[in-house]
């Protein structure tokens, strides 16, 4: 493993982006599950869902757990509610843990995730229930499709049986440990946020400020990375992409003075104008071709 460190540029960060074409649909952008939401814990499942959906996802897919799930988001009807009983269709990439809590049906949740074909985005309590059991770090380490860890330093602690300060103390060896322990690519959050792709490369994310330090936050950066992955970014270009964005949208909003109560619904909207100028305009080309019948 590599000890150097990359800064993530913009430049970097948006170098995979391509244009759409005019002929686009939903379809050629792919299916985002997110599954969360217990009872008192809905609003995080649902700022992860908005953000997929926001950031460019061609449908998104919020499997509740709250027994007392509306089955429509009013602030947001695009999105495809489901219950807690219910399975989610066919996912492109599944983000999983955002206000899920630790009960049975989230176990369950988990571990079914984990065996799915769809690439993973584990955050909060998907990696509070995976500190808790080792038999599912097997199938984890086993899985051939991409997951994407994103812990914060509580997360990435109780993961590595240590505590918070530990983990502060020496975060590069920290991530480091964590990227070795599971296979995976991972962020670990925080002022600088360290990123490590799948095969141990090691970039510090720069953008971000203190108005960041409010609720919701990391649940808007899993759909974020949801997202992308959706759209067919690999998961490391995701990662690096969506923590660098979600940085830079939280800084546009500090610059306008938003700095003190700035919202993770505010961080969303603005990283979505952000990609739209990053983004090149769509191509006039057809690329898509449905198949004749």
């Amino acid at each position: 493993m590599s000890s150097s460190i990359t800064v993530i540029t913009q430049q970097q960060a948006a170098s995979r982006l391509r244009a759409r074409p005019h002929d686009s649909h939903k379809g050629n952008f792919g299916t985002a599950g997110v599954i969360g939401g217990a009872a008192g814990m809905t609003g995080a499942a649902l700022l992860a869902a908005r953000a997929a959906l926001k950031l460019g996802a061609g449908c998104v897919h919020v499997g509740l757990l709250t027994d007392n799930a509306h089955s429509v988001d009013y602030m947001q009807p695009e999105l495809m509610i489901h219950d807690a009983a219910a399975a989610l269709p066919p996912c492109t990439v599944l983000a999983i843990g955002c206000g899920m809590g630790r009960g049975m049906t989230a176990h369950k949740r988990l571990y079914d995730a984990l065996h799915s074909e769809a690439a993973l985005v584990l955050d909060a309590d998907a990696l509070n229930i995976l500190a808790q059991r080792p038999d599912l770090h097997t199938l984890l380490r086993a899985r051939d499709s991409a997951t994407v860890l994103t812990p914060h330093p509580g997360e990435a602690a109780r993961l590595l049986n240590c505590s918070s300060a530990e983990v502060q103390v020496d975060r590069t060896a920290s991530a480091q440990k964590l990227n070795l322990m599971f296979g995976c690519a991972l962020v670990l959050k925080g002022a600088d946020s360290l990123c490590i792709t799948r095969d141990g490369q090691m970039f510090v994310n720069t953008t971000g400020n203190s108005g960041m330090s409010g609720p919701g936050m990391g649940d808007v950066l899993t759909g974020m990375i949801a997202a992308f992955i959706a759209q067919g970014l690999s998961a490391d270009d995701a990662l690096l992409l969506a923590v660098h964005l979600h940085g830079a949208a939280g800084d546009a909003l500090a610059a306008q003075g938003i700095a003190i109560g700035m919202t993770a619904t505010e961080v969303t909207d603005q990283a979505r104008r952000l990609l739209n100028i990053w983004t090149p305009y769509h191509s006039p080309l057809t690329t898509y071709h449905l198949p004749l019948t």
